[in-house]
């Protein structure tokens, strides 16, 4: 099914306009409350809709973020949003709202300030790592799902008890070069003989997360190949 990423066309929100987040940041996994149905996601992949398993518990200090770069409309709204569009940002930093995914929506819950993610450019001609972003504001309740007139709204969710979150990123650089998909698993398929450091990576084995972990070793072998010829 083809991938689809998030939208984030706002720039990143003042902390101090959603006093939630700070409960949000201090929550312990342990007391988040077990996934209910909803309708499924915007700013995630097509194919997420309807996966709602609880994030898992492991500690991770990287991660990889799905989003599109080329135009696509939901309800009227261009839900584009390249690496190019992030640096064209304020600070070059934005808002990840939109994920409608329990689990990707956890994932974005345990980032905490300073970890760096992969910004992976998702439901296009051809997919990959574009670029490097960090995780500079931690989770705050996600506006969206407040608002009527946007594709990400969500009304069973309420601002006493919000349903989803999003974090702020801010650019890092660009890979070198981009790392597509089809090079990446040729690297998965040959891990998975040798036990390499890809054999188990998010991107393949559960690739219908928007908002994906990644080990050290596997953010390490990947940031590896963008000084190798493809």
């Amino acid at each position: 099914m083809p991938l689809r990423g998030k939208k984030r066309g706002r720039g990143a929100l003042p902390a101090t306009k959603e006093p939630d987040s700070k409960i949000a940041k201090s929550e312990p996994p342990k007391k988040r409350a077990a996934p209910n149905p909803a309708k499924g996601k915007t700013k995630l992949l097509a194919s997420e809709k309807g996966d709602e398993l609880e994030g898992s518990k492991k500690t991770y200090g990287h991660w990889l973020m799905k989003s599109e770069p080329e135009s696509r409309f939901e309800k009227g709204v261009d839900v584009k949003f390249g690496i190019e569009d992030l640096k064209a940002q304020p600070n070059q930093t934005a808002c990840w709202d939109g994920v409608r995914n329990y689990q990707a929506r956890n994932f974005l819950k345990d980032m905490k300030v300073g970890q760096e993610a992969f910004f992976y450019h998702s439901n296009c001609k051809e997919p990959g790592i574009a670029g490097i972003v960090k995780i500079v504001q931690e989770a705050y309740p996600d506006h969206t799902q407040f608002d009527k007139k946007d594709p990400h709204y969500d009304a069973s969710s309420t601002k006493e008890k919000p349903k989803w979150f999003m974090v702020d990123v801010q650019f890092v650089r660009m890979t070198k070069r981009f790392i597509p998909l089809a090079e990446l698993k040729v690297h998965h398929q040959a891990h998975k003989t040798s036990g390499g450091p890809l054999k188990a990576m998010s991107l393949f084995t559960r690739q219908r997360l928007s908002v994906q972990p990644l080990t050290d070793e596997e953010f390490e072998f990947v940031l590896s190949l963008e000084d190798q010829k493809p």
